[in-house]
C-alpha cells in the first residue's frame, strides 16, 4: 500500500492524511487511485470510512477520515460546534500591506459566471469571515508575492480563494478565482496552452491545509502537515530548501471555526 497518502496519524477511530495537490477527495472518474476515499479504503481494506472534512482538488493538505459510522458522527458533531482550528498557507499575488487582517464578506453563487461551481462576494449571501496573517513578502521574476497563513472563522464552498481575490490579491495559480476563469475551463477539458500554464505560474494553487487543532479521544491533538515541494520551492527561490517549517505567531490566540 505504498505510495496512496501520507499518513500523520493513526488509532482505532482516526485517520490523518495529508493529501497532495490534484487528487479529488471523492470519485469522478478513473481506477481505485484516482480518489482519495478510494485509496482509504484501499488502505483500510473497508468501505465504512468516512471523509471528516474535505479540500478541494488542488488544495493539498490535511483531511481528517472516520474509520466507522460512531467516529464519524462524533467527528462531524465537534465540527459543527465550531471547536476545531484549522490554518491554511496561501501564496498569494501582489504586496501585501496590512501584517493582520480579518475579512468579513457574504458569498454567494456567482450568476454571471459560466462555472456553475463559482461562487462570489454578494450583499445578500451568507456571512463569512477569514482571518489572515502576513508571513512573507518576496519577489520571483520583478512580480511581488506574498505567504499568508489564513484560518477560516467560517466553513463556505471557496471561501478562502474568494476573500483573497475580493481583496485583490488571488492564489497563485488559481485558475477559477485569479482573474480569467477560461482558465479553468480549458483546464478541465485539458487543453491548457503552455502560455496559460507560464500565466498561472504554478501547477496548483497554492493553498495547503497545514494544521488542525481537533479535541478528540479525551483531549487536544494538533496535527500538521508539511507544503509540497513544488510549494515551498516557489517561497524558497534559491535559498536553502526548508519545507515551509515557519512559526506560527506565539502571540496569536486560539479561535474557534467551523468545517471549511
Amino acid at each position: 500500500m505504498e505510495n496512496l497518502f501520507q499518513v500523520i496519524f493513526e488509532d482505532e477511530e482516526l485517520l490523518v492524511i495529508n493529501k497532495p495537490a490534484g487528487l479529488v477527495c471523492h470519485p469522478t472518474k478513473g481506477d481505485v487511485f484516482s480518489s482519495l476515499i478510494s485509496r482509504v479504503r484501499l488502505y483500510l481494506k473497508q468501505d465504512e470510512a468516512h471523509l471528516v472534512n474535505r479540500l478541494d482538488r488542488e488544495t493539498s493538505g490535511i483531511v481528517l477520515v472516520a474509520k466507522n459510522n460512531s467516529a464519524a458522527g462524533r467527528l462531524g458533531k465537534t465540527f459543527e460546534q465550531r471547536c476545531v482550528l484549522k490554518e491554511y498557507l496561501a501564496i498569494v499575488q501582489g504586496i501585501v500591506r496590512e501584517k493582520h487582517r480579518l475579512i468579513e464578506a457574504p458569498l454567494g453563487k456567482d450568476e454571471n459566471s459560466s462555472v456553475v461551481i463559482k461562487g462570489r462576494v454578494r450583499s445578500d449571501g451568507v456571512s463569512a469571515r477569514t482571518e489572515i496573517w502576513m508571513e512573507r513578502q518576496f519577489k520571483r521574476d520583478d512580480r511581488a508575492f506574498a505567504l499568508l497563513r489564513v484560518s477560516p472563522l467560517t466553513g463556505r464552498k471557496h471561501q478562502i480563494r474568494i476573500h483573497l481575490a475580493h481583496c485583490g490579491h488571488p492564489i497563485v495559480g488559481d485558475k477559477l478565482y485569479g482573474g480569467d476563469e477560461n482558465l479553468y475551463l480549458d483546464f478541465v477539458r485539458g487543453r491548457l496552452s503552455d502560455e496559460q500554464r507560464r500565466r498561472l505560474v504554478l501547477p496548483w494553487h497554492a493553498l495547503h491545509a497545514e494544521k488542525v487543532e481537533i479535541p478528540w479521544a479525551g483531549r487536544t491533538h494538533t496535527f500538521e502537515a508539511r507544503a509540497e515541494r513544488w510549494f515551498s520551492k516557489f517561497i524558497d527561490g534559491d535559498e536553502p530548501h526548508t519545507d515551509c517549517e515557519l512559526h506560527s505567531h506565539s502571540s496569536r490566540q486560539k479561535v474557534e471555526v467551523a468545517s471549511n
